[in-house]
């Protein structure tokens, strides 16, 4: 049976476009000749050009966790002082796959919703004997946060010790301002089911010279996740061990799109989404979690109204095919969470709006789902104009 059409706003998986999916259908090839390689430079060589670097990018099979992982094992021993710096669930996730390899980890523990303040990461960092690394979130999807990371990295870089600078750049790269070089990123990770428009699969590791360097003494336990081998093989075009062949097909076009259009015009564009899912939300009156300055381009969070259970109210969105994330950990049944990254456009929010209206409507909240929907595409268009004009 046809299945309904599903608009898609969790933050990730996230719909992929029509050219994609062609892609991914392609009959498989040999992973060890020259049109796999070929591919797999061009998709490296355009990653690096998206997010500002000069350096490797690593294409790993496996998930977002997995590069999270490979990013700690290959440039840390156990026993190392490790400071994390964590806004939400996925920063406690990095700070756990470091104490699960035997790191030494301190915490600079945020409330869940607000962004880091870089000078009191300054103060922590002055006050503590040196770091090997900091673990920092680009942009927290468990809350809806996107931390001021090039003020945050700048802190690290200035403190005693030089600490290296690991950075979970999964649901942020390609659609935020990024410039790993610029600004003194070591390492950062991302994955293929986010912004890069592909299916799940595949995981990205952009690695600076520093991280490479410290490879050499690094001692934590590793093997699939292996940068050396990893690097051995993608110089001749390879991965060591099997590739998710199909997910890089669809990456490959993913990354062609967005070289195509352009870092800063996906930039603005993920900011006019975001404003306008911003808008239709607060149109709803819903209450956003994350304070205005520090809202994510990608993701935006909401708190329920009071007595609004979430399994009926989801349940009943997914039968008017809108699909949206819940909360996570301490925030499940508190928040929901309104993905926009990758193939989005201005309409597709202000119709997820409208049904999230109608939703609201029929579970006892007096809104207008009509006028959400057109606040969130006025309020799109207003800083796709504001965005034109500061050029």
């Amino acid at each position: 049976m046809p299945t309904m059409h599903q608009n898609l706003r969790i933050p990730g998986p996230t719909p992929i476009p029509d050219e994609v999916r062609e892609a991914q259908s392609a009959p498989m090839i040999d992973h060890r000749g020259t049109e796999f390689g070929e591919m797999l430079r061009e998709i490296g060589s355009g990653i690096c050009e998206l997010i500002g670097t000069a350096h490797e990018v690593l294409l790993l099979t496996g998930s977002g966790t997995g590069a999270m992982e490979a990013a700690i094992v290959n440039t840390l021993s156990a026993g190392d002082r490790v400071l994390s710096v964590s806004i939400g669930s996925f920063g406690d996730r990095f700070a756990r796959i470091a104490e699960a390899y035997g790191a030494a980890v301190d915490r600079l523990e945020v409330e869940w919703g607000l962004a880091a303040d870089p000078a009191e990461l300054a103060h922590m960092l002055a006050a503590r004997d040196p770091y090997r690394a900091v673990l920092l979130t680009h942009n927290e999807t468990s809350t809806g946060v996107a931390n001021p990371l090039r003020e945050l990295v700048a802190v690290v870089r200035a403190a005693p010790g030089d600490p290296l600078v690991l950075v979970d750049g999964i649901s942020g790269l390609g659609a935020m301002p990024f410039e790993t070089d610029a600004w003194g990123i070591d390492l950062v990770v991302s994955a293929s089911q986010k912004a890069w428009m592909a299916s799940p699969g595949i995981a990205i590791a952009a690695v600076g010279e520093r991280a490479r360097t410290a490879e050499a003494t690094a001692r934590m336990p590793r093997y699939y996740w292996g940068f050396v081998e990893a690097r051995r093989w993608a110089e001749k075009g390879q991965t060591p061990w099997t590739p998710a062949i199909s997910v890089l097909y669809g990456l490959r076009v993913g990354v062609r799109r967005l070289r195509a259009e352009g870092r800063e015009a996906t930039w603005a564009r993920h900011q006019a989404v975001a404003a306008g899912a911003q808008a239709g939300l607060e149109a709803l009156g819903l209450r956003l979690v994350a304070p205005a300055g520090h809202r994510s381009p990608t993701v935006t969070a909401a708190w329920l109204p009071d007595g609004l259970e979430w399994p009926p109210f989801n349940a009943d969105m997914r039968s008017r095919g809108l699909v949206v994330a819940g909360g996570q950990d301490k925030l499940a049944g508190r928040i929901l969470r309104f993905g926009h990254m990758g193939m989005v456009e201005p309409a597709d929010l202000a119709e997820a709006v409208r049904v999230m209206g109608e939703t609201l409507r029929d579970h006892g909240h007096a809104v207008d789902p009509s006028a959400a929907a057109e606040a969130s595409m006025t309020a799109a268009g207003a800083t796709v104009e504001g965005v034109a004009t500061a050029r």
